[in-house]
């Protein structure tokens, strides 16, 4: 029990002695491990604590290290394990905290430094790999090498910038450097660039990249041969590319072995003839067996390596549509080589008639036969473009060309049966006698659908009625129809000519029944037309009647009953005044009935010529007759008879006895009283002198009296012809003695007047002393030559 105490006692002791160790709670070594009972200085030699067993074992320049250079304190486990901890940076921390990365604990030289950046992010191949570490790193001297970029780009852009051969910026090259340019080359040559864009293999595998990237930019070049090689197919004879027309994809011929050879023409198959299948597959060597002429691989032949001789292919080919014996021929019937399922136009849907006969197949199938349209535009849109009579385009003509054409040549002849969607065809221009060239006359681009345009000759030659004269108007339709001959005719616009109404209405479509044929002078007063009507009827007698032949002075179109007669304002009031009611029959005035212009006054009133012959005496134009009577009574009334004297126009001289029908030949009221609205006649058949001639003024009152014969006459206005002076106006001189009787032709010079007086003159003897017969030089009018000047004296 107290040996049991005492251990206890022991433990205890160590334990407290044990949290009481200066080199902190983590240190786990027993203290003999380092110490001994003489003391706790370490003893080199006489400790068994290994530095290796610890975390951080010593090895290199650690090992001769005093162990106070790195444990500052007791707590052993204070000391750092990293290298920064106790070793100051050169660095500059540009490279990290890892010293162990570059160094070892030997030595801080670093021998392998290449091996090292080969373990970076850039390891050092090619170029690097020489490289001086400055030339990257300028801060190498001082220690310091801060990260750099591992883009080419990052070191390299000046040799980017600066590139001549080719100009990088001009060309817009990638700065991608590996795009061209190995990492492992010493130099910038390009043989590393991967161009498996477009793979450099056998011609192609060249090293001057310049023989295709020819100028300073090397993007953008056209991978198509065609765009490398355009000369080399411009000039290849054998066979002339150009001439022959052939693809200018050169790979569907020509791999990219020098030479351009082998080629092969694998779509001739396709495109021209079966010669690498079918029954000319394995049958020929060379080109030229079928293409004759190298020089033109569009020419070949079929029948000079065939035996077929023309007789038996003709036999053979009999009643076959488009057969001819020729090469082209032959492909086109027997486009795969095969006599079986040879081309038959005529059992196809298109059978060959007409121009189409002797066409050549390539006018139609200058690619492909399968397909090919049967449309007429599809093949004919040229034509039908360019056809100018008539514009096809401009006039929209519909493009299936069938329903106007046929296939004969030349598209002639044609129909037109949708002419009716532009002028429709009717009466006499549907007839079969009307041809296309009547209306069109070869053009049809300009024809114009008004009837007027094509037919003004019609119009303007027609002569009944006559067209032009009449004015009427040119739009055709208004009266006729297409029939022909203008036939049936109406006219609508009769009353613009002359109103059509009344009994004329019955008979308005009954044109001859007025115009009897003639529409150009048919008069539009009722007597021309009803002249025979007129002439007669005898109740009453219209032509002895001398009645009026303005007819609808009593009739209307209507009928010729009920007519009325105006003979109140016309003549004489029967049916009014005095007269009316006093008279049962027309015969009772109008003793003759024969003529209703003769009428009696006298002979129905009880007065008898003495008592009538006072009863007027001193009332001018008086006298005992009927017509004087009604002249002076126009109304049948006494009162208010008519005397001329109380007029402003009494009669005198030549009117007294004129009977009052000269003067008042239908009218008394408002007769003129200016001589010369009576007697214009007399003034214009005046011939001495000749009034009109000389222009004589129409004022007869100037000259004349009233007297008969209009003599004697004055002329006062004598001076406005030839001015009376001197012995001229004398009063003993009359008019007979310059004028003798003829005013016409009176001369106005002196010695015309006065020859005999010159001739008779003898002091001086005028004569004989050559006195010029220019009167007036000497002399005056005043009478007997006197006095008289001698101007000529000297």
């Amino acid at each position: 029990m107290r040996r049991l105490s005492q251990i206890i006692l022991l433990l205890a002791l160590s334990v407290n002695l044990y949290a009481q160790s200066p080199h902190g709670e983590e240190l786990s070594i027993a203290c003999d491990d380092c110490h001994n009972p003489k003391g706790w200085t370490l003893e080199t030699g006489n400790y068994t604590f290994s530095h290796n067993n610890t975390r951080f074992p010593l090895e290199g320049m650690h090992q001769e290290v005093n162990c106070k250079n790195c444990h500052q304190s007791l707590v052993f486990s204070q000391a750092e394990s990293e290298c920064i901890s106790c070793h100051t940076d050169m660095h500059y921390q540009t490279v990290g905290p890892e010293c162990n990365r570059c160094h070892t604990p030997n030595s801080w030289i670093v021998n392998n430094i290449t091996d090292i950046h080969q373990q970076g992010r850039f390891p050092l191949v090619g170029a690097h790999y020489t490289a001086d570490c400055y030339q990257c790193h300028p801060s190498a001297s001082l220690l310091k090498f801060e990260p750099l970029g591992i883009e080419c780009f990052d070191c390299h852009q000046q040799d980017y910038m600066s590139a001549a051969q080719p100009n990088h910026v001009e060309g817009n090259f990638s700065t991608d450097c590996f795009d061209c340019h190995s990492v492992s080359a010493f130099t910038w040559t390009s043989s590393g660039f991967n161009h498996a864009f477009f793979p450099l293999t056998a011609g192609h595998a060249i090293n001057d990249c310049k023989q295709c990237h020819t100028g300073p930019d090397f993007s953008g070049l056209s991978t198509e041969c065609y765009s490398c090689h355009q000369d080399d197919y411009t000039s290849t004879t054998n066979p002339s590319h150009l001439a022959t027309d052939f693809s200018i994809v050169c790979t569907e011929c020509h791999t990219t072995n020098p030479g351009w050879k082998p080629a092969d023409f694998r779509q001739h198959d396709a495109e021209f003839f079966p010669i690498y299948s079918g029954k000319h597959g394995g049958e020929w060597n060379s080109c030229t067996e079928c293409h004759l002429n190298p020089g033109n691989y569009a020419s070949y032949t079929c029948i000079d390596c065939h035996e077929h001789n023309q007789n038996e292919m003709d036999d053979e080919h009999e009643g076959i549509g488009g057969y001819a014996y020729n090469s082209p021929a032959c492909l086109e019937c027997h486009p795969t080589g095969d006599a079986e399922g040879s081309f038959n136009h005529s059992a196809t849907n298109f059978p060959l008639t007409g121009a189409h006969v002797n066409a050549d197949c390539k006018e139609c199938h200058p690619e492909f036969y399968t397909g090919t349209s049967t449309y007429c535009f599809d093949c004919h849109t040229e034509d039908y473009n360019q056809s100018v009579n008539p514009n096809h385009l401009t006039a929209e003509i519909q493009t299936n060309c069938e329903e106007c054409h046929t296939t004969e040549p030349g598209w002639i002849p044609a129909s037109f049966d949708i002419h009716n969607e532009y002028y429709e065809l009717t009466g006499a221009h549907a007839s079969n006698e009307v041809n296309c060239l009547d209306c069109h006359e070869g053009n049809y681009n300009n024809t114009p659908n008004v009837c007027s345009e094509c037919h003004t000759n019609d119009f303007n030659q027609t002569t009944n009625p006559n067209h032009i004269a009449t004015g009427i108007q040119n739009v055709c339709e208004e009266c006729h129809t297409t029939m022909p001959n203008w036939r049936p005719a109406t006219f609508d616009i009769h009353n613009e000519f002359y109103v059509i109404e009344g009994a004329h209405v019955a008979i308005a479509n009954d044109c001859f029944a007025c115009h009897e044929g003639n529409y150009s002078s048919t008069p539009n007063d009722c007597f021309s037309c009803h002249t025979n009507d007129y002439n007669q009827t005898n109740d009453p007698p219209h032509l002895s009647g001398q009645f009026p032949t303005d007819c609808e002075s009593c009739h209307t179109q209507i009928a010729w009953e009920p007519s009325t007669f105006n003979h109140d304002a016309m003549y004489f009031p029967i049916y009014s005044g005095k007269h009316n009611g006093e008279w049962v029959s027309c015969t009772e005035c109008h003793l003759n009935p024969g003529n209703y212009a003769s009428f009696s006054c006298i002979d129905c009133h009880e007065h008898n010529q003495p008592d009538t012959d006072d009863e007027h005496q001193g009332i001018g134009g008086y006298n005992y007759s009927s017509v004087a009577c009604l002249e002076c009574h126009p109304t049948g009334d006494s009162e208010g008879s008519f005397n001329h004297s109380t007029t402003n126009f009494p009669l005198t001289g030549a009117h007294v006895n004129t009977s009052c029908q000269e003067c008042h030949p239908e009218f008394y009221v408002g007769t003129s009283t200016y001589c010369y609205d009576c007697h214009t006649e007399d003034y214009n058949q005046t011939v001495n002198p000749n009034h009109a001639l000389a222009n004589i003024q129409f004022t007869c009152d100037e000259c004349h009296s009233t007297e008969p014969g209009w003599l004697p006459a004055s002329f006062e206005i004598h001076n406005e012809y030839y001015e009376l002076t001197g012995a001229h106006e004398s009063n003993e001189v009359n008019c007979f003695d310059c004028h003798e009787g003829n005013y016409t032709n009176t001369p106005n010079e002196c010695a015309l007047c006065h020859d005999n007086n010159y001739n008779q003159t003898t002091n001086p003897n005028h004569i004989a002393a050559n006195i010029p017969t220019t009167c007036e030089e000497c002399h005056t009018t005043d009478p007997g030559w006197t006095p008289a000047l001698f101007e000529i004296h000297n």
